[in-house]
């Protein structure tokens, strides 16, 4: 079968490799829609992730389809249903687990290799994150459930309430979706972010403000437009200057999520007075959880998130790596639906 697979550094090559074998309680996926996603393009960047890839291996991790076969000893699952299944799985025993705290399991299991015609579910997936699609399900807006389920997550834990008034920063397919789930939240949203198209999709998504951000400076401009402060920050950009003007932008109480996450060792300074003075709650959402991916589902397939909202574009398998090119050298496109089988 076709696959992309990375060998390093900006280095992704589309390549026949031989299906792997199922072992016991595996499940194979026909894959029907795989969408670009900003950590695989960080990860095309940077050549590996430590704890999700290491070359050479199949690449990509947000996708949907079919089952096209089951091991012997799987129960409950059938050639031809139709699933998505999210990127990892937690263990379930280790003290992470045991406080349904699952995103900062001690031994997440990772599952890479959305960028091909089919993919290998291991058991522990099978078990834990293998969902079934309703029937009028599209397989593209099923795809977006793994990005979703970690900001549901994010959500959840800035606690935000009706009438609240929230700023995020960054337009990318992240912050786009924290603006949604926000607007549904009943707050009042600003989105600071870049790129016409992001900035249209924002529109769209029900912003009630916009403002265009050129450099982490033009954050001020939002900071002198609201003299109070915002009650939840979100800062969905991941650049450490952005983690530093995010905590001047909140209200005195307010909640600041830096849920974007910055290059290996940078670093952050803050003004101590600021952090104390004003009470702020600083946290950092991090993937998401068994339950926060049975919830990304239900908003899909609700309606209330679509991937005509977020997919800009298409392009097949054999083009990847030009697309990978283009997104490292600026492509500002929200999302791109990956035809695995042209």
């Amino acid at each position: 079968m076709k696959a992309a697979v990375l060998h390093g550094k900006e280095n992704v090559i589309v390549e026949e490799i031989t299906p792997a074998p199922l072992q016991a309680g595996e499940v194979r996926i026909a894959i029907e829609a795989a969408l670009t996603c900003g950590t695989d393009l960080k990860v095309y960047k940077r050549g590996y992730h430590a704890r999700m890839i290491v070359p050479p291996a199949v690449f990509g991790h947000e996708l949907s389809g079919a089952i096209s076969e089951v091991a012997p000893d799987v129960k409950g699952w059938n050639c031809g249903d139709r699933v998505v299944v999210a990127n990892s799985a937690p263990c379930g025993d280790c003290f992470y687990c045991r406080h349904q705290k699952e995103n900062l399991c001690d031994d997440l299991l990772f599952l890479n290799g959305a960028y091909a015609e089919s993919i290998v579910v291991p058991a522990r997936l099978v078990q834990k994150n293998l969902l079934r699609l309703c029937p009028a399900t599209a397989f593209a807006d099923a795809a977006l459930t793994e990005p979703l389920a970690c900001v549901v997550l994010g959500v959840e834990e800035c606690r935000p309430v009706e009438g609240h008034r929230a700023l995020v920063i960054g337009s990318g397919p992240i912050g786009l979706m924290f603006l949604r789930l926000l607007k549904q939240n009943g707050c009042h949203v600003t989105l600071a972010g870049r790129g016409e198209g992001r900035m249209k999709a924002a529109r769209r998504l029900g912003a009630d403000d916009l403002v265009e951000v050129i450099n982490p400076d033009s954050l001020l401009t939002v900071q002198k437009a609201s003299t109070q402060g915002f009650d939840i920050v979100v800062e969905a950009v991941g650049k450490p200057e952005t983690w530093e003007a995010a905590v001047q932008l909140a209200r005195k109480g307010g909640v600041v999520n830096f849920f974007g996450g910055c290059p290996t060792g940078t670093s952050v300074r803050f003004d101590t007075a600021l952090l104390h003075y004003s009470s702020l709650t600083l946290l950092a959402s991090f993937h998401h959880t068994p339950r926060s991916i049975r919830r990304a589902l239900e908003l899909i397939e609700a309606g209330e998130i679509r991937a005509s909202d977020f997919v800009s574009g298409e392009c097949s398998l054999t083009q990847l790596p030009d697309l990978f090119r283009s997104m490292a050298a600026g492509n500002r496109a929200v999302k791109t639906l990956i035809r695995v089988h042209e």
